[in-house]
């Protein structure tokens, strides 16, 4: 691309990335979120579009031509906030760095310097790729010159422009005068949207014919335009961007002034080092060969309050043997070495990542850095070597696999347990578990290995895509030729054991920490591996018969909807329910989508099904529509052929608040407030001679709010035994308990749930149907009378703040980046969630507590009974009728023992043939 100009629209980026990104900080607490996203994208730009001259674009200090002559322009921003005017420098210091040249001209704005530099090398004969965020910079798209943004990766070139506005290149000024420009404070027609100035300009072509037909133009917002005539050349003398913008004074050329240079790789290390650039320093230094001191200094130092990496970035490159398993004399020098070694990281390589069904193709074993070694045994392309038997290896390696006192490491270890399972070995000896580390040390970040040994060992891991391939032409890996198989699979192995040995120091130095990773999170996940196994039956005929039922039902909504409507429409598409509702039936535009079209979302669908019919229907034709698709069609089909039962995967490291998530099938989303849900619950069954017992805690998460709060009053009313909302509702109307009514008691439930799910007094009136004001006394009243929980709430954004995270009861860490947000959503979110996080954590934290001790008195005591699905703080298990009376007596008695809090903890059971009667 040497015959190319590449532009940036620096001050469009500025914007962009700041509120883009999270609130990132340097070492010294200085912002750095819009300076890591402009260098991230410039560093891209500069790898996806080579470019002989480039040039990074900014606005000049001062006013511009535009404010002399519209005093107003930009009137309604509002002034830059002082965490990106802190950047601003900082960003100009890395683009001259990165080999950027700059231009600010005075006078004029980013976008006149782009217009006029594009028009310029137009003319050389040279191709432009501008880069911004800017609409209005589609004025300049022509044959020679193409826009992208880096943020979305949309191209627009004189097609892209007409697919998008519907007018062409030459017509986009036309368009944005008549429809304004609400961000830069210029007017258009009043009620002139996209689709009138489409209309217009395709009945009349260009601004000027829709000027002079002004007269001509029917109705209200005829009737605007004929008003707006006056305003409208100055409105599009503001929309345009100048071409002859005098930039003598700031270069000499385009081909003297913007050629690209080359990165100052010396400025760029000091700079990532100064700010915190963690793995853009790794890149340089890697590059380089070795780091400055002040570069590794950098690495060393935490982040604000994120986690920082932990080992040595700088040590040498781990020297690796790693070694293809072929031979009984090979393999017996490797059950010798897992026999004496203090730990053993073990890792399988399957048919699929379906643990149930998967086959084993190939174990790798690492007992120390740098070695590791492959043992294929199912290999099966033409051509591959000899493979020791895969029952053979297996009968070999069946002691060490089955012996508890010999310590293993993995990377989800559940996932190999049930390989291992499928073939008749049960794993035992599970003494770490690397993304269980990563989980507890660091839960808010991602926890694959990839990103775990970039982040900790600056290693580079073989992608899986790499040796299989994506998408249409991914082969299994037992297509995989065994040397690339080799240095995937032994190289999971070796970096298991490496990152175990680089994060578990982290982890066993907070007493809290190294208590949820060995006392919770490791015995849960061999807890999960058992309930996944044991799986749930299902009665798929009456799951087909209801499926038939909500096939019916959702044909008789569609029919009425098209009945509401007066005409046939697809109830999928919200383009037609949009026109349908807003221009047919003028219904009241509730909120807008982010390219402002009104919003037909669930929450939209909820205020207008208060008032109109059409809403109401849909809403119940997505309910039902989902029911059958998720559950009543998809059910039966995932009843595995072996087993007779579904079997639910449990992610458990996912959410930040210790929580698990159940997918392929998910079972804890079944809805259970409507009938429709609770029916397929029914076809969750027990078989003959068993029961399903359901057991959860009481009102758990105001419990631990009277804990951690010690609010006086909430702990009495647990201690006393009384119910709760009963209580709240007393302190808050002024009666005396028995006096509560049951409206009253309704209002408190929400305000108890509401407020500790940080529920403001606008969400708390539109919950209860009451005035704003009205909301807000509630709260204030509840408050006056809690005021523990008032001072808990206050106590713990404090500390959010200054830490960057919250915890549970237990120690679990609930990492917050957006707390100190500059963006206000953002940050109010955070806020929210530092006050829920600590009692939905522990609530986690109780029930795989729970779900311990359970299995572990079902194992001790040899009982038939078994735990078939966790449902969020619900256990459910399946019992033999000669057993059920000692599970209901000892079930509640064993969840409510695993923890002393200051309110007794209450866990009640349920009974019936059906996972529906016994909760």
């Amino acid at each position: 691309m040497q015959n190319t100009l590449l532009l940036v629209d620096g001050s469009s980026y500025l914007y962009r990335a700041f509120h883009a990104l999270p609130d990132l900080r340097s070492p010294d607490g200085h912002p750095t979120g819009a300076m890591h996203g402009m260098v991230n994208m410039l560093r891209r730009l500069r790898a996806d579009f080579p470019a002989a001259y480039i040039a990074c674009v900014f606005d000049a200090k001062g006013k511009t031509f535009r404010d002399e002559m519209y005093p107003e322009y930009k009137a309604t921003r509002a002034s830059m906030p002082d965490d990106l005017r802190l950047q601003i420098e900082p960003i100009h210091e890395a683009v001259k760095a990165m080999g950027w040249p700059i231009l600010m001209v005075e006078g004029v704005e980013a976008d006149d310097v782009i217009g006029t530099l594009s028009a310029d090398a137009a003319k050389a004969g040279m191709n432009v790729v501008v880069s911004t965020g800017d609409k209005d910079l589609a004025q300049l798209v022509n044959p020679q010159v193409m826009l992208i943004n880096t943020m979305t990766n949309e191209k627009m070139d004189e097609a892209g422009v007409l697919a998008k506005f519907g007018v062409p290149p030459n017509r986009i000024i036309d368009y944005l005068t008549l429809i304004g420009d609400t961000v830069d404070n210029v007017p258009g027609v009043t009620k002139c949207g996209p689709k009138t100035a489409l209309k217009w300009l395709t009945q009349y072509d260009s601004l000027d014919g829709v000027m002079a037909n002004a007269a001509n133009i029917t109705g209200a917002v005829g009737q605007n335009l004929r008003d707006a005539l006056e305003w409208l050349p100055k409105g599009r003398e503001l929309i345009t961007v100048k071409l002859d913008c005098d930039l003598s004074g700031h270069m000499v050329s385009i081909t003297e002034s913007l050629t690209a240079r080359a990165e100052d790789k010396e400025a760029l290390q000091a700079f990532f080092a100064k700010y915190g650039f963690k793995t853009l320093l790794r890149e340089l230094s890697s590059a380089a060969g070795a780091a400055a001191p002040a570069a590794k200094a950098a690495l060393d130092a935490p982040v604000g309050g994120a986690v920082s990496a932990t080992g040595d970035l700088f040590a040498e490159p781990v020297a690796t043997e790693y070694e293809t398993v072929l031979t009984e004399a090979q393999l017996d020098s490797w059950i010798a070495k897992i026999n004496t070694a203090e730990l053993t990281a073990v890792d399988t390589e399957t048919t699929s990542l379906e643990p149930m069904t998967a086959q084993l193709v190939g174990i790798s074993l690492s007992v120390k850095a740098g070695e590791a070694c492959y043992i294929p045994v199912a290999h099966a392309y033409q051509g591959v070597p000899v493979q020791l038997e895969r029952e053979h290896v297996l009968a070999r390696l069946k002691p060490w696999l089955e012996d508890a006192s010999k310590l293993k490491v993995g990377q989800n270890l559940k996932y190999d347990s049930h390989i291992f399972a499928n073939h008749g070995v049960r794993l035992q000896g599970i003494h770490h578990d690397t993304l269980l580390e990563s989980y507890v040390f660091e839960s808010h970040r991602t926890h694959d290995m990839d990103s775990l040994a970039l982040r900790h060992l600056n290693h580079t891991t073989i992608p899986f895509s790499d040796v299989c391939g994506k998408g249409a032409s991914m082969i299994t890996f037992d297509q995989v030729a065994l040397d690339r198989a080799t240095a995937y699979a032994a190289e999971d192995a070796d970096i298991t054991l490496r990152l175990h040995q680089n994060m578990i120091g982290e982890v066993e130095k907070d007493d809290k920490l190294n208590f949820i990773y060995r006392q919770i999170e490791l015995p849960t996940a061999v807890v999960l591996q058992k309930i996944e196994r044991n799986g749930v039956q299902i009665d798929a005929a009456l799951l087909e018969q209801q499926s038939a039922e909500l096939g019916a039902r959702i044909v008789e909504l569609e029919a009425k909807a098209h009945e509401l409507a007066e005409q046939p429409f697809n109830l999928g598409s919200p383009k037609q329910i949009g026109e349908i509702f807003f221009e047919k039936l003028k219904l009241p535009v509730v909120k807008k989508t982010p390219s402002g079209a009104p919003s037909t979302d669930e929450e939209v669908l909820q205020k207008l099904a208060e008032d109109y019919p059409l809403p109401k229907v849909l809403l119940e034709y997505r309910s039902l529509s989902k029911l059958k698709s998720t559950y009543t069609d998809k059910l039966p089909k995932g009843i595995n052929k072996d087993t007779g039962r579904v079997h639910t995967n449990y992610a458990q490291a996912v959410a930040v608040t210790g929580r698990l998530a159940s997918n392929d099938p998910n079972l804890q989303n079944i809805p259970i407030r409507t009938k429709e849900g609770r029916r397929i619950r029914e076809a969750f069954v027990a078989p003959a001679g068993s029961h399903i017992v359901s057991a959860d805690y009481s009102q758990i998460e105001l419990r631990i709010m009277a804990h951690i709060s010690e609010d006086e009053n909430m702990l009495r009313a647990f201690a006393d035994g009384v119910d709760i909302h009963r209580a709240t509702a007393a302190e808050i109307f002024g009666v005396a308990p028995e006096s509560v009514e049951s409206e009253q008691r309704r209002y408190a439930k929400v305000i108890n749930f509401g407020l500790i799910y940080g529920m403001s007094a606008f969400g708390l009136a539109g919950n209860l149907g009451i005035e704003r004001a009205a909301a807000q006394s509630y709260i204030e009243r509840y408050f006056a009378r809690f005021s523990g929980v008032k001072q808990y709430m206050d106590d713990t954004r404090l500390q959010a703040k200054a830490r960057g995270y919250v915890e549970t009861v237990f120690g679990r860490r609930l990492w917050l980046p957006e707390i100190n947000s500059p963006n206000g959503p953002r940050r109010q979110g955070a806020e929210r969630a530092a006050i829920n996080a600590p009692m939905q954590g522990t609530a986690a934290d109780l029930i795989k507590l729970s779900m311990i001790a359970v299995q572990d008195w079902l194992e001790t005591g040899q009982l038939q009974t078994k735990m078939i699905m966790q449902v969020h703080d619900e256990l459910v298990l399946e019992v033999p009728d000669a057993e059920l009376e000692l599970v209901k007596q000892k079930l509640p008695e064993l969840m409510a023992g695993v923890a002393k809090l200051k309110v007794p903890l209450i866990a009640e059971v349920g009974v019936g043939s059906n996972w529906d009667q016994a909760h």
